[in-house]
C-alpha cells in the first residue's frame, strides 16, 4: 500500500501559489496568441524573468519571450514544482539568517550601465538546530529571479579555500552590507583563504575556456561547410562528416587525433540539437540535419554562445589572476586599458577572435606570475577551521540562551530533504 504524502509534501501545495524561479520549465494552461502564431495549451517554456508582480516572462524555444499572467502557467513536472517549493521554503527560513551581502558583477567591476543587472552574493549562518540536523539541509539560497545568492558560511569557506572566483570576489568587494557583526569574523580572515590555487581556478580555467571557445568558433564557422557537404552528399554518415570536419576545422589540414574527431562529432550533435530546439529541424537527429541541408543551407547566424560578450569574463578573471598572484592584491574594479577592452567586448565593438586574443596575451604572464607569486602555496586551513568554529559556537550560544533574533527565539524550524517527500 503506497504511503500518502504528508501535509508538507507536494499534495498540499497549490502550483499557482508557488513563486517560479528563473529557469523553471513550465507549460501553458491555455492557448496564447503570440506574434503571428497561436501557442497551444501545453506548450513548454522556461521562466526567464519576473518583470512585475503577478507577471512572468516565459521563453519558448524557437518562438521567443512573452509576458504572461502567473495563473496562465504551471511547473512542467512534479520535479520542477518540488524545486520551486524547496527554493521558496529555504528563502523564507534562511533569508533572515544573512550575515552580509555584497554587490557583484559589472557594478562591482566598474563596468555597469543603466541596463546592468543588480546582482548580489552573501553569507548566511545556520541556526544551531540546522547545523545539528539529521539529513541534508539547504546551504544555498537563490532568489526567484536568480540575481541574489546566499551561501551558508561552511559552504562559503569551502569554496573560498578552493579559490572559487565567485566566492573570493564576494569576500573582497570593497563595499558590503553587514547585517550582523558576526560577519566581521569571516571577512577579517579572508586573506587566510587565498593561495596560489588562484592560478588554476582563475587563470588556467580562463585559458581552458578560451581554448574551447576558439575551437567552437572554428567549428561554427565551418557550419556552412557542413551543410554544403550534406547538401551534396546527404547520405554521408555522422562519423564521416565528423572526420572531415576535424581535419579541416580542428587541425587545419593536418591529421586529426581521435579526440579531435570526437570533439567534432560532439559539435555536430550539439548543432542538430540546437537547431531542433530552435524549430529549424523536424527531428533531433543527424538525418534531419541532412534533410535541412538539402532544403536550405543558408541564412544562419553564429550560435548565441559564440557572441563576443562571452569572452568578457575570461579576460577579466585571467587579468585578476595575474595581478593577485604577483601582488597579493585582488583586481575587482577594472581600470585603464583593461577597462577599455572589457567595455569594448561588452558593447560588441570587437569580434570574438579579438577578445580571445586579448585573453591569450594576458595569459602569457600566468606562469611567471605563479612562479614569483607573493601568495602562499596553500590556504590557511587551520584559520579557516577556527573561523567556522567561532561562528558555529556563536549560533549555538544564541540558540541555547534564547537570544532574540533569527539564530535564537525567531529561528525557523529545520527543513531537510525529507520535508517535501
Amino acid at each position: 500500500m503506497s504511503r500518502a504524502r504528508t501535509p508538507t509534501g507536494l499534495a498540499a501545495v497549490d502550483p499557482q501559489g508557488v513563486e517560479l524561479p528563473h529557469g523553471c520549465e513550465v507549460t501553458l494552461r491555455r492557448s496564447v496568441a503570440f506574434a503571428d502564431a497561436q501557442l497551444p495549451m501545453g506548450t513548454v517554456g522556461r521562466v526567464t524573468g519576473h518583470p512585475q508582480p503577478g507577471r512572468v516572462q516565459v521563453t519558448v524555444v524557437g518562438r521567443g519571450a512573452l509576458i504572461l499572467p502567473r495563473e496562465d502557467i504551471v511547473p512542467r513536472t512534479d520535479g520542477q514544482l518540488r524545486h520551486a517549493v524547496d527554493r521558496a521554503r529555504a528563502e523564507a527560513a534562511l533569508g533572515p539568517c544573512v550575515l552580509a551581502r555584497a554587490t557583484v558583477g559589472s557594478r562591482a567591476w566598474g563596468l555597469s550601465d543603466a541596463s546592468s543587472d543588480h546582482d548580489t552574493r552573501g553569507v548566511l549562518l545556520w541556526p544551531f538546530p540546522w547545523a545539528s540536523a539529521r539529513g541534508r539541509v539547504p546551504d544555498v539560497v537563490v532568489s526567484a529571479d536568480g540575481s541574489h545568492t546566499l551561501w551558508e558560511v561552511g559552504r562559503t569557506i569551502e569554496q573560498a579555500l578552493r579559490a572559487d572566483p565567485n566566492t573570493l570576489e564576494m569576500l573582497f568587494v570593497p563595499e558590503r552590507d553587514t547585517v550582523d557583526p558576526l560577519a566581521d569574523i569571516l571577512f577579517d580572515a579572508r586573506e587566510a583563504f587565498v593561495s596560489k590555487r588562484i592560478y588554476g581556478s582563475f587563470g588556467r580555467y580562463a585559458v581552458a575556456q578560451t581554448k574551447k571557445l576558439r575551437q567552437s568558433l572554428r567549428l561554427a564557422r565551418h557550419r556552412t561547410d557542413v551543410l554544403t557537404w550534406l547538401q551534396h552528399n546527404p547520405s554521408s554518415s555522422l562519423d564521416h562528416v565528423a572526420a572531415r570536419l576535424a581535419e579541416e576545422a580542428v587541425t587545419v589540414g593536418g591529421t586529426p587525433t581521435k579526440d579531435e574527431v570526437l570533439r567534432a562529432k560532439q559539435y555536430l550533435k550539439q548543432l542538430y540539437r540546437s537547431m531542433f530546439d530552435q524549430g529549424l529541424l523536424a527531428a533531433c537527429s543527424f538525418e534531419a540535419l541532412a534533410d535541412f541541408a538539402r532544403a536550405d543551407a543558408s541564412g544562419l547566424d553564429l550560435p548565441r554562445e559564440l557572441r563576443p560578450k562571452n569572452a568578457y569574463n575570461l579576460l577579466r578573471i585571467v587579468s585578476c589572476a595575474v595581478q593577485w598572484l604577483r601582488t597579493g592584491v585582488p583586481l575587482i574594479a577594472a581600470q585603464g586599458e583593461l577597462r577599455d577592452r572589457l567595455l569594448a567586448i561588452k558593447r560588441g565593438d570587437v569580434d570574438l577572435e579579438t577578445a580571445l586574443r586579448w585573453t591569450d596575451t594576458v595569459a602569457q604572464d600566468l606562469d611567471d606570475a605563479r612562479e614569483h607569486s607573493v601568495l602562499p602555496e596553500h590556504p590557511d586551513f587551520a584559520r579557516a577551521d577556527t573561523v567556522l568554529l567561532q561562528l558555529r559556537e556563536e549560533a549555538a550560544r544564541r540558540w541555547l540562551e534564547r537570544v532574540p533574533g533569527p539564530w535564537g527565539t525567531q529561528a525557523a524550524a529545520v527543513l531537510t530533504g525529507s520535508d517535501v517527500d
